[in-house]
């Protein structure tokens, strides 16, 4: 890319982000009340997504070749236990992630 290419795509890259930034403030100030749907989507679309992101990491994991989901679980259950326990997100997800990659690159190797 030429030099007035890149500024451009900065400057446009930096126009989307300031955009999806200020967007939600301008239409939604504080001096008027949230409407009712927006207030609906902020309680559910928390557990949808994360409901989606679980299948799509889940959908490739074979319980018929080996090590049959192990890894999987294990890391699954670790993650849901420790949230469960401490509901904390963060040392859940890590746990689990730490967990599922030391058995993918060193016991499940």
């Amino acid at each position: 890319m030429t030099t007035a290419q890149t500024l451009f795509t900065i400057a446009v890259i930096a126009a989307g982000t300031m955009l999806t930034r200020f967007l939600p403030f301008w239409l939604f100030p504080k001096d008027r009340p949230t409407p009712p749907l927006i207030g609906y989507l902020s309680r559910v679309l928390p557990c949808a997504v994360t409901g989606l992101l679980v299948v799509y990491c889940l959908k490739d994991v074979s319980l018929l070749r080996a090590p049959y989901g192990l890894p999987e679980l294990l890391a699954v259950a670790v993650t849901a236990g420790l949230h469960i326990w401490k509901k904390n997100t963060l040392l859940s997800v890590g746990a689990g992630t730490l967990l599922y990659m030391a058995l993918v690159q060193v016991v499940f190797s």
